[in-house]
């Protein structure tokens, strides 16, 4: 008898703690419960649960939870009026389930998916940028070409050419709404022109090229065809004359000053501090500017092309031809384009500075349109 009493006092005080488990569960807690009682074919007997053979013990999402129900020897009947039963309070639906189990299949697969896609574009892009090659130089890299300094050796497979042709890409919010945009150029070599040889991309604040227009400081990166930096030039504010400065690894190498004149375009180049060439050019509608020494030798040739009336009155996209001299003879002569004689070719470091002077020019006198807010006027000096 007292066995029997202890047992029944025990299943009953385990009972009453266990209850308020099911007040405060969440409710993918309370789903969970219901859906195992319904499957455990629960059966009712005057009001009363009981719990036949049965044992709780099962893990919910986020959370484990040990369900203590009374043992099968004490079966017991407990009154749990003025509770809330779980079945009253949760209505479930088996489309609720059915949804709660896509959306959860679903979470992994568009993960894998998503992956699987990133993984692809990424070896298409390695795939694509590995079997995209720099052009063979046009000029062999011996004697005068032959890199000095590692510098020298970095801006090879770009300037060991005898002529780069250099296009201005067109800029539509400065064409159509006079707003000034970075410049950005493609470097071609006319003996391979199926791919760019280089680029040259502009950086500079956006409120310094609105106010400050031609005047404004930027910084231009020379990259190859492939995209990795090999020079740049810098361009600092300037109020009577401009002065534009080539760097390799960033150490200045050279230094292009423009000197003043009513009408006259004149450029003195510098390596280092040692002058190693002069251009001259007399203005006006004259477009070519030439590189020579002190003698007078001709030593590089700066070409402007007129690209059409429709490119030259509405936008600023020019293009410029530098000759460096002739090719090798294994190269052959391009089709459409006059080799340049020279008295001596120029090192690597001083083509850098060559394109320097390119760069300047294209923004001293072929950078005219453009305005504020109105296209095709004119606003600058």
């Amino acid at each position: 008898m007292m066995n029997w009493s202890k047992g029944f006092y025990y299943a009953v005080k385990r009972a009453r703690y266990s209850l308020p488990h099911y007040l405060i569960m969440e409710k993918y807690q309370k789903c969970a419960m219901t859906v195992q009682k319904r499957l455990s074919s629960l059966q009712r007997v005057g009001g009363c649960a009981q719990e036949r053979n049965m044992s709780w013990n099962f893990k919910l999402p986020y959370r484990s939870m040990e369900i203590v129900s009374v043992p099968q020897q004490h079966s017991i009947c407990t009154s749990r009026q003025g509770l809330p039963r779980v079945e009253d309070d949760l209505e479930l639906s088996r489309d609720f389930f059915v949804q709660l189990w896509v959306a959860d299949r679903k979470k992994p697969k568009s993960a894998g998916k998503t992956r699987r896609a990133s993984v692809a574009a990424e070896k298409t892009y390695y795939k694509v940028n590995s079997d995209r090659k720099q052009p063979p130089t046009s000029q062999s890299a011996t004697g005068i070409l032959e890199p000095m300094s590692s510098e020298e050796a970095k801006v090879k497979p770009l300037l060991a050419r005898s002529n780069l042709l250099i296009t201005r890409d067109i800029e539509w919010a400065n064409l159509v709404l006079g707003f000034e945009q970075e410049n950005r150029y493609a470097v071609v070599d006319v003996f391979y022109p199926q791919s760019p040889v280089g680029f040259i991309r502009e950086q500079s604040n956006v409120i310094a090229r609105q106010l400050l227009r031609l005047r404004r400081p930027f910084v231009a990166y020379i990259t190859d065809g492939l995209g990795n930096e090999l020079f740049r030039v810098r361009r600092p504010f300037w109020w009577i004359t401009s002065s534009i400065y080539a760097e390799i690894n960033g150490q200045e190498v050279g230094v292009v000053h423009r000197r003043w004149h009513l009408w006259r375009r004149i450029y003195d180049l510098y390596l280092g501090n040692k002058q190693f060439a002069v251009v001259e050019n007399p203005g006006f509608w004259n477009w070519t500017f030439t590189l020579k020494d002190i003698d007078g030798n001709v030593l590089a040739e700066i070409d402007r092309d007129w690209r059409g009336f429709g490119f030259e009155i509405f936008t600023d996209a020019g293009q410029y031809v530098i000759r460096f001299g002739t090719a090798d003879s294994a190269v052959g002569p391009a089709l459409g384009i006059q080799e340049l004689s020279v008295t001596r070719s120029l090192t690597l470091s001083e083509r850098a500075v060559a394109v320097a002077l390119a760069v300047s020019l294209d923004n001293d006198y072929f950078s005219r349109h453009g305005g504020w807010g109105f296209p095709f006027m004119v606003m600058d000096d």
